[in-house]
């Protein structure tokens, strides 16, 4: 009597072997191209796309494309992600959401190039956040799914950097092509040739179709509500990631529009102070995160660093809401890079380990991205009602501050990680 064939579990075991340098290379590489992806729109093209197209209410335009955007980004992270945690392809579960992704992000780009209307602005900029959240989820997921706990405040200093990176790869595409359309044609090409090498060494460890539960949709759409009850850290980990990327959303979507009205430059100097003050925050932030996660791993504590970092980032914030002057503006850059690097690095280590289970690692890691688009949504509501009010970006600053120092204070109600 032959004995049956267990299953091959390893996509659902704690990781136990190093990472590769080479594949952590290609993550790198590919995480460049997806924040591009969301960053060269985000900091300059949809603003000078929202004045171009309306520029008596850009504001306004600019708020609805970008709340629009984030709402789907929201919604559909943590969805690719439990549909990602189910693929059950011989490639992995990983890969075809980051191909996928990749490429309907390219495409979205294209129709974005030529997009002439405030409509056709918004649906474009869906398809883009829709994409590229795919891409996001799968990529995210696969740190938990391939490296162990040891090495993961190194890794998530080097995707801290990546993030960084693309970021400033964004905005200087925006910066340096010269028209909005070449822009985005630009970004496409980066996103699909900075996607091929992860594509074709990704690693991906297939998840056996006897592993898979059935989809019952009921238990399913339930299970995007994570309990703060039954899972206290995590909900805790949510909440102070959420207010932190608020106080980071304040000051990024209107940096435009703060150094043409505060600072009082030209539209052409302002998207290309956008692009040095990136540039001046991206060094710092590449340094503070490789030694932050890496000190992170070396102690063995992350709560530490993520309060101070949070309140070093605060400070920045402080430094924009009062003085508003272009020397004033690159201190608070620095600042910034400082405390948000090590907080980007040490706090995705920290979130990796307070993650309920292994075969939902996907969509609980996509529940936490909310707390990275939700603050997209809400910082547009969040500037109206301030600007309403006369306080000026002083007033919106300010609030920025006091939202990153609460986040700060509260991952101390967080008891699993040291």
């Amino acid at each position: 009597m032959t004995t049956p064939t267990q299953p091959d579990d390893r996509s659902l075991r704690e990781p136990t072997e190093r990472a590769s340098r080479l594949w952590v290379t290609w993550l790198v590489l590919a995480s460049i191209g997806l924040w591009s992806g969301f960053f060269g729109p985000i900091q300059v093209l949809l603003a000078e796309q929202s004045e171009a197209i309306s520029p008596d209410s850009k504001a306004g335009v600019l708020s609805l494309v970008t709340g629009v955007g984030a709402l789907v980004s929201t919604v559909l992270n943590p969805v690719w992600g439990a549909f990602s945690d189910r693929t059950t392809l011989r490639m992995g579960r990983r890969l075809p959401w980051v191909v996928g992704g990749a490429a309907g992000g390219a495409v979205a780009m294209l129709l974005l190039a030529g997009a002439d209307s405030v409509w056709r602005l918004v649906l474009a900029w869906a398809l883009a956040q829709a994409s590229l959240n795919a891409m996001l989820a799968a990529i995210t997921a696969t740190v938990p799914d391939q490296v162990p706990r040891s090495e993961r405040g190194v890794v998530g200093g080097v995707l801290a950097i990546a993030q960084t990176l693309g970021v400033v790869v964004g905005s200087g595409i925006a910066a340096v092509t010269g028209s909005i359309a070449a822009g985005y044609l630009t970004i496409a090409v980066v996103l699909v040739v900075t996607t091929l090498p992860y594509a074709l060494n990704s690693r991906d460890i297939p998840l056996p179709r006897e592993l898979r539960p059935p989809l019952q949709w009921g238990p399913f759409l339930r299970s995007f509500w994570v309990s703060p009850r039954q899972y206290p850290d995590f909900g805790w980990a949510w909440l102070t990631r959420f207010l932190m990327n608020l106080g980071n959303s304040i000051l990024i979507l209107y940096l435009l529009f703060y150094l043409k009205d505060e600072v009082h430059l030209s539209a052409d100097a302002a998207a290309d102070a956008v692009f040095t003050l990136t540039a001046v925050y991206g060094l710092v932030t590449v340094a503070t995160a490789l030694v932050g996660g890496w000190w992170s791993d070396r102690i063995g504590r992350r709560k530490p660093l993520v309060i101070w970092s949070g309140l070093i980032a605060a400070a920045a914030l402080m430094t924009f809401a009062f003085i508003h002057t272009m020397a004033a503006a690159y201190v608070g850059a620095v600042v910034l890079g400082i405390g948000f690097g090590a907080y980007t690095a040490v706090d995705f280590a920290l979130i990796t380990e307070v993650l309920p289970g292994a075969a939902d690692r996907a969509k609980d890691l996509g529940v936490i991205n909310i707390a990275n688009a939700l603050p997209q949504v809400l910082a547009p509501v969040l500037a109206a009602a301030v600007l309403g009010l006369g306080l000026g970006y002083p007033g919106l600053y300010l609030l920025a501050a006091a939202v990153s120092v609460l986040g700060s204070v509260l991952v101390r109600r967080i008891r699993s990680v040291d």
